[in-house]
C-alpha cells in the first residue's frame, strides 16, 4: 500500500493562517542547490566577469584574445576566468600551449546566459 508523503506540521511562533506554506516548503530547493546558484550569481555580479561570461557563451577563445576583446590585461582576465571556472560557469581545454575557454554546457550556465540576454534586452548573435 502506497503512502502519501506529508510535510510535518510546522511549529512556528506565529500562525497567520498561511495555508500555502507547506506547499511552498515542499518545493524549496536543497541547501546545496541554493549554494551553487548563489555562487554562480555572485560571480556574475562583477561587470568584468559578466562580460567575459557573455562572450564565452557565444564563442570559444584564448586568454590573450579575451583580454583584447574586453580591453583588460591577460592577468586580470585569467583571474576572472579562474573564478568563473571554479563556479562551474565556464570550462577550458588545452590545445598545445594554448588554453581555450567557453561557457559550460550545463543547465545553470545556459539559463544564466539566457537570463542575462533577456534582462539586457539583447539577443544572441547569429
Amino acid at each position: 500500500m502506497a503512502t502519501e508523503k506529508t510535510t510535518p506540521a510546522l511549529d512556528l511562533p506565529h500562525d497567520h493562517g498561511n495555508r500555502e506554506r507547506e506547499n511552498v516548503l515542499s518545493h524549496m530547493p536543497e541547501s546545496a542547490t541554493i549554494r551553487t546558484v548563489s555562487e554562480a550569481m555572485k560571480q556574475l555580479g562583477d561587470p568584468s566577469r559578466l562580460r567575459i561570461f557573455w562572450l564565452l557563451c557565444h564563442m570559444e577563445e584564448c586568454v590573450t584574445n579575451i583580454a583584447a576583446l574586453v580591453d583588460m590585461t591577460s592577468p586580470a582576465v585569467s583571474h576572472h576566468l579562474r573564478l568563473l571556472k571554479d563556479s562551474g560557469l565556464i570550462e577550458s581545454r588545452r590545445d598545445g600551449k594554448e588554453m581555450y575557454y567557453k561557457a559550460a554546457d550545463t543547465d545553470l550556465a545556459q539559463k544564466l546566459h539566457h537570463t542575462i540576454e533577456e534582462i539586457a534586452q539583447i539577443s544572441c548573435p547569429d
